[in-house]
């Protein structure tokens, strides 16, 4: 069992970036697919971006990709999203999930381990 911890969210401007973070305990994260999906009020919780195992399979949302980034240090147990050119469509809260499959999965019932979510605020 692994658990997930968000940071790093926050009210910022349009165009400007963000760095989100999430620390994994329990069991090494190198074991996990690691992605970060989003909520926004009223919407279903959606994908954002999922890195495999060794990070040598990488998936995106085609409305994040080219502005987001996710990376993983396996050695620090933690995942990180890139965001730039922030929009205000991408406020929303944003989970971090880990699954021990070794596809790399874009779907919410996929993920078996969530954190408790990071508020991403975007606007003027």
């Amino acid at each position: 069992q692994v658990q997930l911890v968000e940071s790093g969210g926050g009210l910022v401007q349009p165009g400007t970036s963000l760095r989100l973070s999430c620390a994994a305990s329990g069991r090494t994260m190198s074991m996990y697919t690691m992605g970060w999906f989003r909520q926004a009020p009223g919407k279903e919780r959606e994908f954002v971006a999922a890195k495999g195992r060794n990070g040598a399979i990488t998936r995106y949302a085609d409305s994040v990709k080219d502005r987001f980034t996710i990376t993983r240090d396996n050695a620090k147990n933690t995942v990180y999203l890139q965001m730039n050119s922030l929009k205000p469509e991408d406020t929303a809260v944003y989970y971090c999930a880990a699954d021990g499959a070794m596809a790399v999965p874009t779907t919410v019932p996929a993920y078996k381990y969530w954190g408790q979510g990071t508020q991403v605020t975007v606007s003027s």
